[in-house]
């Protein structure tokens, strides 16, 4: 009987997306507080759009990275 082994290549990849989500986890609400809290910049709405689009950025990342780490533990190849 064969046992499916952790490819870790696709590990490692799966780590990395982490990486980046947990980087963007703190970047995007920095983001948005710096942009809430001064309302009558001119860049207000700009500085808000691109911190909401890093918060869903982080949240698809979690998401792909964990998927990832577990077709890398459970997919036989």
């Amino acid at each position: 009987m064969e046992t499916s082994r952790t490819d870790k290549t696709v590990l490692v990849k799966g780590i990395k997306l982490l990486a980046f989500a947990l980087l963007s986890l703190f970047m995007g609400p920095i983001l948005m507080t710096l942009a809430l809290s001064d309302k009558e910049n001119s860049l207000y709405i700009p500085l808000l759009i691109v911190a909401c689009l890093i918060c869903a950025m982080a949240v698809f990342l979690i998401f792909k990275g964990i998927k990832t780490i577990m077709a890398s533990m459970f997919k036989k190849k």
